[in-house]
């Protein structure tokens, strides 16, 4: 299995790790460490040397109560870094929602699109449509994330989920978007309790079934919080860790993180083991 994005066909028959790059002040994790270009940069080679397959940069938070950000901070947030990052080496992915910032760093080599949501937003899908090849992750979010958490989905998840999922997807496909651009992201913690988040983990066999790879996003997130009781995102690494694990044994072919050394070492282990 491969995914098609503009330069690069990304190989998926081994799990790839996506190394999480904020732009942002406010970011739940790490706000405020990378927030100009020389240090988003310094960044990108890091995870790169630690092993990173895929950057992932972005310019706007999606915390929980975080509030849209103005287009133009977006891009003179995000284009900077976007510029230099494509040139070393690797698949640059952008997290944004705004067809106008997909169209500027589609044009400077982008790619892949990772969109929280999903490519609701009116103009968003014909951004990605009109590209020859550039990938595309299509999250779940419920509701949005001023009010996601205020009030979350209720009981089992995992229908409502697939069932949008696979509408986005074959609507996109509908648009002449070939299958092989097309990642899926269940979204962990987008509008999903600690609980139905497990439980998500616990049955996504039935997302990967579903015929599209799978991008798992745990990293640091509150529900491993809530069961090791590590209040500080930082202090979640191990928890982060395991639960990358935990996805990449049930199917998931990228795991989205920010402790990328971390989880190459335990994938390594994984992979020797399996061997």
């Amino acid at each position: 299995m491969q995914w098609i994005t503009s330069r690069f066909n990304i190989d998926l028959d081994s799990p790839r790790i996506m190394g999480i790059v904020n732009l942002t002040p406010d970011s739940f994790s790490d706000g405020g460490r990378y927030d100009n270009p020389t240090a988003a940069l310094g960044h990108c080679e890091q995870l790169i040397v630690e092993g990173a397959h895929i950057l992932d940069i972005g310019g706007e938070s999606t915390r929980p109560g975080s509030p849209a950000v103005p287009l133009d901070l977006e891009l003179s947030r995000v284009l900077p870094v976007v510029k230099e990052a494509v040139t070393l080496g690797v698949p640059v992915s952008v997290d944004t929602y705004k067809p106008a910032v997909m169209r500027a760093v589609l044009d400077l080599g982008v790619d892949i699109i990772n969109d929280v949501w999903a490519l609701r937003h009116e103009g968003a899908a014909s951004v990605v449509a009109a590209h020859a090849r550039c990938g595309v992750c299509l999250m779940h979010m419920h509701r949005d994330p001023r009010s996601m958490q205020v009030a979350p989905m209720i009981g089992n998840v995992l229908p409502e989920i697939k069932r949008f999922l696979t509408e986005r997807a074959r609507s996109l496909e509908t648009m002449g978007v070939a299958r092989g651009r097309i990642v899926l992201d269940p979204g962990v913690g987008f509008g999903k309790t600690v609980e139905q988040n497990f439980s998500l983990l616990r049955q996504q066999d039935e997302l990967v079934a579903l015929g599209y790879p799978v991008l798992a996003g745990w990293s640091r997130k509150s529900s491993l919080g809530a069961v090791t009781g590590q209040e500080r995102p930082s202090d979640r690494v191990a928890a982060s860790v395991a639960a990358a694990l935990l996805s990449v044994e049930r199917g998931a072919q990228v795991v989205r993180v920010h402790d990328v050394r971390a989880t190459a070492d335990a994938l390594k282990v994984w992979s020797a083991m399996k061997a």
